[in-house]
């Protein structure tokens, strides 16, 4: 394959960004991140994207940041690393488009937050999760202080923190860190099939719900019912949705154009 860091490739409205560095098991570095920031704000800027795909080549998704950059440079991370990586996975969790991360292998520190800060998660058998942070006498990064709390409840998230004892797929599904468990051999099958299921959808719809839910923390009750409120008017005054109420009165499938 290439030698570029992240291979981008396109089908339709799906957009698979595929991390490259499988000698080190995809382990993030500067030049890295700076090449899914850059991505990303092309997916932010591109209406027709609708799905986006997060993959890692090789036997691991993402093992994590780069442990020769930290012992060379370790005063660089924060600003050359962590920095341009917020930005990219500020815009994927804005976006209208759905972000899938397709896993396996190790999956251990950023790599770990990485994938709790997609929207759906998909991982094939042989996944093995990690926190891994305090084995480098460091805390965390990329949102995981965010979002695995949220998703498995406090005390569960400070053990997965502190302990970093390793987590399988199948305990990772019951904790509700993954969505899916598969076979290993047919990730890529399965994922493209998830990917293409919700490309067929509403975007308009989809990309609201998306918002509506995460950002259900940072309001009450009641902001939210407003919220849902602001959401189905703004649904309902478009041509998809026009569109799915015929189709299902007339009983075929709806096409959807995102407008």
């Amino acid at each position: 394959m290439s030698d570029t860091p992240i291979i981008e490739t396109r089908e339709g409205g799906i957009v698979r960004l595929h991390f490259n560095r499988p000698k080190v098991l995809n382990a993030i570095n500067t030049v890295t991140a700076e090449a899914l920031l850059a991505a990303a704000r092309r997916l932010q800027a591109d209406p027709d994207v609708r799905v986006v795909i997060l993959s890692g080549e090789g036997r691991a998704f993402m093992a994590g940041g780069d442990i020769a950059q930290f012992r060379d440079d370790p005063a660089s991370v924060p600003a050359t690393l962590i920095e341009p990586l917020n930005a990219a996975l500020a815009i994927l969790t804005t976006l209208r488009a759905p972000v899938i991360a397709s896993i396996q292998g190790p999956v251990a520190g950023a790599g770990m937050s990485m994938a709790l800060a997609c929207d759906l998660i998909i991982a094939a058998d042989s996944t093995r999760f990690n926190f891994a942070y305090v084995n480098l006498g460091t805390c965390c990064d990329l949102g995981a202080s965010w979002s695995l709390p949220r998703t498995v409840g406090l005390h569960k998230a400070l053990e997965i923190a502190l302990l970093s004892d390793p987590i399988d797929a199948t305990e990772a599904l019951r904790l509700g860190l993954v969505n899916r468990v598969v076979p290993a051999d047919s990730l890529t099958e399965e994922t493209d099939k998830l990917a293409r299921r919700l490309a067929a959808g509403s975007p308009i719809a989809q990309g609201t719900l998306k918002q509506l839910m995460r950002r259900s923390f940072e309001r009450d009750f009641a902001g939210q019912l407003d919220a849902e409120r602001q959401g189905f008017a703004t649904c309902a005054a478009t041509d998809d949705f026009k569109e799915a109420v015929n189709a299902f009165l007339e009983k075929r499938p709806a096409t959807y154009k995102g407008c």
